[in-house]
């Protein structure tokens, strides 16, 4: 028995281990967590699997209704088949539906050019255009097309655009511009807090008055500021606009440095003769990683609930590139008529901002080392 009990030593498990299971163990931070990933894999397949592109314009389907079934419907046949004729400059006469196929003649004071078939084959409704057959005179004209069936489940914008394709792009574009200035804003945070709390004195001093003097300034006129000299482009203004969020970051992290520099296992490594730069690499900025991730996943919401601020101020994401700011923007102007131009996109932001911040809470518990 002495044997087997040496050759099967207990196994210990390390503080990352158990704040992952701990992790695992909240359901709701789990759920999420799969919920967050199922998301960002839909904005970023979604679009190349649908079959309208995000910059599509449909003239014929403005501001439809959402609908699993397809369009045109049976009662938009003949106002589309008007707006066609009109379009040739003829008359309706009358038209009908066989064999799977659309039956129209009409007429004019002139002879009918056979080329006014175009005007079918580009409109939204009709394809396949076909003469069935020509008055003598040539003053009518019989044609045939089929019905081009178009599928548009969350409907369509203003403009004729899909909404369900915009919606998607817009969360690539808000979950990407959410990580990349929160990964500015980590990186710099993380740096600038860390070298404060472990230098102290002095260095601290003026580094935090730095840290002081920036929250002085207004953040939107700052903004402002960004977008006169970095343009449109969201990408170069939100790593700008991370290079301000930083500075929360830096006062958490300059807290938590300066509990840590008092511990021994720094002034060991001091008495070892480790540099400065070696214990911030080694001691102090991976001790600091719990409040960092905590923080990271507050940020990222922060971040997506400013783009959709400053989109709907008209200074953030411009067309035909959208967002959910962007999306949200519009369907608040048509509210009274077309409600699903707000309803689908709030769902979407109101949702992973949910996800996000039990995900925060849940590593908040996972990691709090007073609560083990």
């Amino acid at each position: 028995m002495t044997d087997l009990a040496a050759e099967a030593p207990i196994v210990g498990r390390s503080l990352w281990a158990d704040a992952v299971a701990r992790l695992k163990a909240n359901k709701a931070a789990m759920v999420s967590l799969i919920y967050l990933v199922l998301m960002a894999l839909v904005c970023v397949v979604g679009p190349n699997l649908l079959p309208h592109p995000y910059t599509a314009i449909y003239a014929d389907y403005v501001r439809v209704s959402p609908s699993l079934s397809a369009y045109p419907k049976p009662e938009m046949i003949e106002t589309a088949l008007q707006d066609v004729v009109r379009r040739m400059r003829a008359d309706l006469e009358e038209w009908h539906e066989a064999d799977g196929r659309i039956f129209l003649t009409v007429s004019g004071p002139k002879p009918i050019d056979e080329r006014v078939t175009r005007y079918l084959d580009r409109s939204n409704s009709f394809k396949d255009t076909r003469i069935e057959s020509k008055s003598p005179d040539g003053l009518k004209l019989t044609m045939s097309a089929m019905i081009k069936e178009e599928y548009f489940f969350f409907g369509t914008d203003n403009t004729g655009r899909d909404l369900l394709t915009r919606t998607l792009i817009a969360g690539r574009v808000s979950l990407a511009i959410g990580l990349l200035a929160g990964c500015v804003a980590v990186a710099i945070g993380v740096l600038y807090g860390a070298t404060a709390g472990f230098m102290g004195g002095k260095t601290d001093e003026v580094m935090m008055r730095i840290v002081d003097i920036l929250y002085s300034l207004p953040f939107i006129f700052f903004v402002i500021m960004l977008v006169v000299f970095f343009g449109r482009n969201f990408i170069l203004m939100f790593l700008a606009v991370g290079a301000v969020l930083w500075l929360d970051m830096a006062r958490i992290v300059r807290g938590q440095a300066l509990s840590i520099r008092r511990q021994e296992y720094v002034q060991a490594a001091e008495a070892l003769g480790v540099g400065s730069g070696g214990i911030l690499r080694r001691h102090i900025i991976p001790n600091l990683l719990g409040p960092v991730v905590i923080y990271m996943t507050l940020l990222v919401p922060q971040v997506i609930i400013l783009e959709s601020f400053l989109s709907f101020l008209g200074l953030g994401v411009q067309e035909p590139m959208t967002s959910w700011g962007v999306l949200i923007s519009q369907g608040a102007r048509n509210i009274g008529s077309a409600n699903f131009l707000l309803l689908f996109p709030a769902f979407f932001l109101v949702s992973t901002l949910f996800a996000l911040n039990f995900i925060g809470d849940g590593l908040r518990d996972a990691l709090d080392p007073k609560d083990r």
